[in-house]
């Protein structure tokens, strides 16, 4: 799995402080390449940052950001900012390191909320993209590594279709971030940053699942999570192939992938549930759900597919989610039943499930 957490935020500081070490001597009051602020700002913004997100995980912040910021010391130069980000830097690591899997904290992209992770892969995203603006200004190289920059993509970037090759992971990075041009990919004027989705639902908590966390279940890893006995199962499997085959070809949509169903009691994921795609050119979403053999029986998958639909069905373009199951898979058509679909006319000898927004 392409990994992000304390490990990375590490990696990328020290390429960060390596770069920015070679243009100590140079002048850092003349802005940023593509920013309004100096390279002196820029790098007191990168520390900001930092600091800013392990305090939003520590601070459990649930709506807002926590009201502090930093600065630096009058007279600081090029070798303190430096040091400043090496610092914040390793107090989000640190941070990251031990915040448990089911805290997060206040971030307006795109729900309001964002996990360890996601902190994590927006702090390497901020090292990495403003150690280039800086370098830019200075005449410095800034490469990173490739793979920093592709668990960044993987992660907080699942709308962009991914590089095919290690050393095309920087260029789509800056692409995405709008700082350059690429050939076959239209300009991108304006971004933001994806962070996963959660929704609640009942006794559980429905996680989106990113590309690098569906490859990596696809290949026959967690992706990330604790699992009940016998997880994940078969059609969970299923599902993260298919996201993972949609992010390769361009075609993954944020939040009309696959979620991952984790007790909130306990961290302990115990099925995957999610759509096969966004909605179709009438509106249409197909949802499908799967849960491992020590799950079932107790309800999850209802209080799982009655939240997703609640959460779904308000969205823009949405006219209907549809639930296509297998004549004699009893238990999930009644799971379909309690969560509020109707029986439709059979589809290719499926019996088919609608709820209408």
């Amino acid at each position: 799995m392409l990994s992000m957490g304390g490990d990375q935020v590490e990696e990328a500081a020290a390429h960060a402080a390596k770069v920015l070490r070679t243009a100590v001597g140079r002048d850092w009051s003349v802005k940023a390449a593509g920013l309004d602020g100096s390279c002196l700002k820029t790098a007191e913004h990168v520390a900001g940052c930092l600091v800013a997100y392990a305090g939003q995980l520590t601070g459990r912040a649930t709506d807002t950001w926590v009201p502090f910021e930093i600065a630096f010391d009058e007279g600081s130069g090029p070798g303190d900012a430096i040091s400043v980000i090496e610092s914040t830097a390793g107090l989000l690591s640190a941070v990251v390191r031990t915040t448990p899997p089911g805290v997060r904290g206040f971030h307006p992209y795109p729900s309001g909320s964002a996990d360890a992770v996601g902190f994590a892969a927006m702090g390497v995203a901020e090292l990495l993209l403003h150690t280039y603006d800086i370098a830019q200004a200075l005449g410095v190289d800034a490469q990173p590594p490739a793979d920093l920059c592709e668990a960044v993509l993987a992660r907080i970037f699942p709308q962009v279709t991914p590089a095919r090759a290690p050393e095309d992971q920087w260029a789509t990075l800056l692409w995405a971030t709008g700082r350059v041009s690429l050939a076959g990919r239209p300009k991108v004027e304006s971004w933001r940053w994806h962070n996963a989705l959660w929704v609640p639902a009942g006794r559980l908590v429905l996680r989106e699942v990113s590309p690098a966390a569906a490859a990596d279940l696809a290949a026959g890893g967690t992706g990330g999570l604790t699992w009940i006995e016998g997880g994940p199962y078969e059609g969970t499997r299923r599902a993260a192939e298919m996201v993972t085959k949609a992010y390769a070809s361009g075609v993954h949509r944020p939040e009309w992938g696959m979620f991952a169903l984790v007790r909130a009691e306990d961290e302990v994921a115990v099925g995957g549930m999610g759509f096969h795609g966004p909605p179709d050119e009438e509106g249409v979403a197909e949802v499908g759900y799967d849960l491992a053999p020590a799950a079932r029986g107790r309800g999850y998958a209802s209080e799982a597919l009655a939240s997703l639909s609640a959460w779904a069905l308000p969205r823009p373009g949405v006219s209907a989610l549809l639930a296509l199951i297998e004549p004699e898979n009893t238990p999930s058509q009644a799971v379909a039943t309690r969560a509020g679909y109707t029986r439709t006319p059979d589809r290719e000898n499926l019996h088919a499930y609608l709820r209408k927004a």
